[in-house]
């Protein structure tokens, strides 16, 4: 009897007790799945359902083969795989060491598999995948959001796990010309290694993974948006300027600001009221005792040309009003030991479970009629990991199963618990603010932010390298806080030279936002309901001495002059998965030094931007691409590229070069 079949459009080895699929997944793109029991999962996790796509399969006594456009896998018949370019270039191998073939020049005592699926004692499997890491010069980019500023991950430990200011995306696109998308939404790990390549999952039932072949990084970035979905078209609102603090803590308050914005004649596009605008967590609605006329409020922010944002969380307190029906629904995150209790910020909470449809469904409903009801468009939907006390993965349970199989795919249903309620509701070009994201996050409007960071030009840094990767990673919508989160005081002079230069390249990102939780704090402004959490200091851009604002005010009145071509980038995002802040590779692959630049990007095709990324410097170099001429966008001098120059940079200026002068405002 053959290890191979042939089934339909798809190739099968079986051998022992494991089963291996590998089919086409759309164009010059395979889906990889394994198995050690009598059924092969069925769920799709990230990749959306694809027509069928040609291709060709060839089973001999000793191997198989299937070929897919530029893709093409090879499997012996001891089970190994070697993905190729149909150029013959080997893109990715399994790394395999053991005697199952004494001819391999791979032979080894060693006894290592490529695919270890380890028994769970009475459950399922840890699996650990291998692959040969590739030529030594190989980069990795992708992979999500980490708190740290390596571009480029060769190399890097990567957990695959949520946490506040940490997405994992895994998603991977490789300098060889190979996408790779691991495809389980469970805890565990990656590594980059110079030796070898690996991805575990600590608990799973399967192996499941997409691999495509590109000529370029936009072939490879389009194939993954294909496979995983786009965002929606942004709104023409969200491309200006998102006024953000922690927290507005009136109506009053807030109205006050949102007027002076318009009579200082600034731009403004959003405002935003932060958390604990509410009785209790879990209770969805305005506290009237400090929000006595949200209808009101809505009312005269329309007028004003200023749309709303609020908060939401999905903690629900246990003396909040809905805790108990929630509780005998089964609409709550379960704990497998100990009390239920998730996050005890302000209160024993644990939060409602995304997973479940119909507690999606329960949660929209309330949001609906106490905030959609009233105007209430774009949501803040925060602690999106979802954030906990103590990361125990392994203690929560959801309604798709243990944390650790699937809780990765929470920011996803989260975002999901929106998007669906308010495109049922009517709403077009949807966008939501997570602090936390998965592959396909977004298909639901998911703009992504970097969560609780530091006020540091450390933190700026790591910034920078966590966007790039986002949009790699196929989130092409994401922003920070700008001046960061933790920390900064805005009477203090290093602070607010942080804050310009934050606001500099803030300017130059999918999203415009400025939040903080600035020092020192507030005092309270009641005892009762979310007015136990005092605000932070002032936050707005007239709040850091008089020449932090004129810089500022001209960097918001740029982003304004900025908004057509700010409208072209979405449009590419939302028809090819385009991102819009990316590495200089993505759109120069053919030159070498810009696979090895890490502190610049280009905003769309046209702008180049080196931000200022350490204290009171003046200059900094500058790699201006090959083949093109750059202009210099403060003084006009024009450079050929294929140079690095230096630059001075005032704390007024962020270096800025349009490619062939190209007048982009």
């Amino acid at each position: 009897m053959s290890l191979f079949q042939k089934q339909e459009n798809r190739l099968v080895y079986h051998y022992d007790a494991e089963t291996l699929w590998i089919e086409p997944w759309g164009e010059n793109s395979f889906r990889v799945r394994a198995c050690k029991q009598a059924k092969m999962p069925e769920e799709n996790w990230a990749l959306l359902p694809v027509e069928e796509v040609p291709c060709q399969i060839s089973i001999e006594e000793d191997g198989a083969k299937i070929c897919n456009g530029k893709i093409y896998a090879q499997i012996s018949r001891h089970g190994k795989i070697t993905f190729y370019h149909q150029d013959g270039r080997v893109l990715l191998e399994e790394y395999a060491r053991n005697r199952r073939d004494i001819f391999s020049n791979k032979c080894s005592a060693l006894e290592v598999e490529a695919r270890e699926f380890k028994p769970i004692l009475g459950g399922d499997y840890h699996l650990t995948v291998r692959f040969e890491s590739g030529s030594r010069n190989e980069k990795i980019y992708g992979m999500g959001q980490y708190q740290q500023p390596l571009l480029n991950l060769k190399g890097a430990d990567l957990e695959l796990a949520h946490r506040n200011s940490q997405a994992s995306v895994p998603f991977a696109l490789s300098s060889l010309g190979y996408g790779f998308l691991w495809n389980n939404p469970g805890v565990g790990r990656c590594v980059f290694g110079a030796n070898l390549t690996t991805w575990e999952a600590v608990s799973t039932k399967g192996m499941d993974y997409w691999i495509t072949a590109g000529d370029t990084p936009a072939e490879i970035e389009e194939a993954y948006a294909n496979a995983t979905g786009k965002v929606p078209m942004m709104p023409e609102y969200a491309m200006g300027f998102w006024q953000c603090k922690l927290r507005y803590q009136t109506q009053e308050e807030l109205l006050q600001v949102a007027r002076e914005y318009k009579r200082r004649g600034l731009p403004i596009s959003v405002i935003v009221i932060d958390f604990f605008h509410w009785p209790k967590q879990g209770e969805w609605k305005f506290d009237t005792t400090y929000w006595p006329d949200p209808d009101g409020m809505v009312r005269e922010l329309k007028e004003m040309g200023i749309e709303l944002m609020v908060s939401i969380w999905p903690t629900v307190d246990k003396t909040g009003e809905n805790y108990q029906e929630m509780l005998e629904k089964g609409y709550l995150i379960r704990c497998d030991r100990g009390v239920r209790v998730g996050l005890d910020f302000e209160g024993a909470t644990i939060h409602y479970d995304a997973t479940n449809p119909q507690a999606r469904e329960y949660v929209w409903q309330k949001v609906k009629k106490n905030y959609f009801d009233k105007g209430i468009k774009i949501f803040w939907l925060d602690e999106a990991e979802p954030e906990y006390t103590v990361y125990d993965f392994d203690n929560y349970r959801y309604y798709l199963g243990p944390n650790v199989q699937i809780g990765n795919l929470y920011p996803v249903c989260y975002a999901q618990t929106f998007y669906e309620g308010q495109q049922q509701a009517g709403q077009k070009n949807i966008i939501n603010l997570l602090r936390c994201a998965w592959a396909s996050s977004q298909k639901y409007g998911a703009l992504v932010w970097s969560g609780d960071i530091h006020s540091s030009f450390e933190s700026l840094r790591n910034q920078l390298a966590a966007g790039l990767n986002m949009g790699i990673a196929g989130i092409p919508w994401w922003t920070t806080d700008i001046g960061g989160f933790h920390g900064g005081d805005p009477k203090n002079p290093e602070f607010r030279e942080l804050l310009v230069r934050w606001f500099q390249y803030g300017i130059f990102c999918p999203v415009m936002r400025l939040h903080g939780d600035r020092e020192p704090r507030q005092p309270q402004v009641g005892t009762t309901g979310g007015a136990t959490c005092r605000s932070g200091a002032d936050n707005e851009v007239w709040s850091f001495g008089e020449k932090a604002y004129e810089i500022c005010k001209t960097y918001l009145e740029m982003r304004e002059k900025l908004k057509p071509y700010i409208t072209e980038q979405m449009q590419a995002a939302h028809e090819k998965g385009t991102p819009v802040m990316r590495p200089l590779f993505y759109d120069f692959p053919k030159d070498a030094a810009c696979w090895e630049c890490e502190d610049e990007y280009l905003f769309g095709p046209d702008i180049l931007v080196a931000p200022v990324l350490y204290a009171k410097i003046s200059e900094r170099q500058v790699y201006l691409p090959a083949g093109e001429t750059w202009v210099e966008y403060w003084s006009g001098r024009q450079f050929d590229g294929g140079q690095t120059i230096t630059v001075p940079t005032p704390i007024e200026q962020i270096p800025l070069f349009l490619r062939n002068g190209k007048a982009a405002w």
